[in-house]
């Protein structure tokens, strides 16, 4: 039943790759707000997915302080594939950071393939911690996959292609949470490196790529709004944490 529920998590996460096809059917402007909010709700909810769920079942699962370096590995690698994969989280309609789109369809693919062993990790811990992870980098991908599919755009894709191309790469996540699941069965101390691994780098995620786009913002009336909504996403998992089932 563990598998099936990784399976589903991860295919969904996947489908999350087609959220650009909202640009066909919404004005920009609404596009724009939208995304803004998810950001600060994204970030809010990476936090308290790192703080209040990952690190603390992490603890739980063995009470090693080797756990904390794990923490500062996740930060610096995340920052290494930022920098020189050129895997950047735009949020912009036309983002110019990524000139070479397929170099932006490797990184991504590599970020998805992460995300497939996180969640695999998270679910054989418990069915609750499975389900948050799940549902942060939801939360996280759908503001990144519209960058990604606004990237492909800007760099000479027609839609249908990005589209069909980033699914294709979201697709590597199904191959990460497979090999996860069968490395958690191999070796019990997978989850015990994989959850604060993912932990700093949710929060490298949110500290250094959401939140300074939140305070990038001149306009009090939005830069307010997506305070409430990371607000909103701390308080998401401190609810889930609260009363979602093992």
């Amino acid at each position: 039943m563990v598998l099936i529920w990784i399976i589903i998590s991860t295919l969904v996460v996947s489908l999350i790759s087609l959220v650009g096809v909202l640009t066909l059917a919404i004005s920009d402007k609404l596009l724009h707000k939208l995304i803004f909010c998810f950001i600060g709700f994204s970030a809010g909810a990476l936090i308290g997915g790192a703080f209040l769920h990952l690190l603390p079942e992490a603890l739980q699962e063995n009470n090693n302080p080797n756990i904390f370096y794990y923490l500062i590995l996740g930060i610096v690698l995340f920052f290494i594939m930022e920098r020189f994969l050129h895997w950047r989280h735009c949020h912009e309609e036309h983002c110019q950071i990524h000139p070479f789109t397929y170099l932006s369809l490797i990184g991504d693919g590599m970020h998805n393939f992460l995300d497939g062993l996180v969640i695999a990790a998270s679910f054989v811990v418990s069915f609750k911690l499975g389900v948050v992870t799940t549902v942060a980098i939801i939360l996280h991908e759908i503001p990144q996959e519209l960058g990604d599919f606004a990237v492909l755009v800007y760099g000479g894709f027609s839609r249908k292609k990005a589209l069909f191309c980033n699914f294709i790469s979201a697709l590597t996540a199904l191959l990460g949470a497979l090999i996860g699941y069968f490395l958690s069965g191999i070796s019990g101390n997978f989850p015990v490196f994989i959850l604060p691994f993912t932990a700093g780098g949710f929060i490298y995620i949110a500290a250094s790529d959401l939140i300074p786009e939140i305070h990038k913002e001149k306009d009090l009336r939005r830069s307010t709004t997506a305070f409430f909504a990371f607000f909103l996403g701390i308080l998401f998992m401190i609810l889930a944490k609260q009363f979602l089932p093992e």
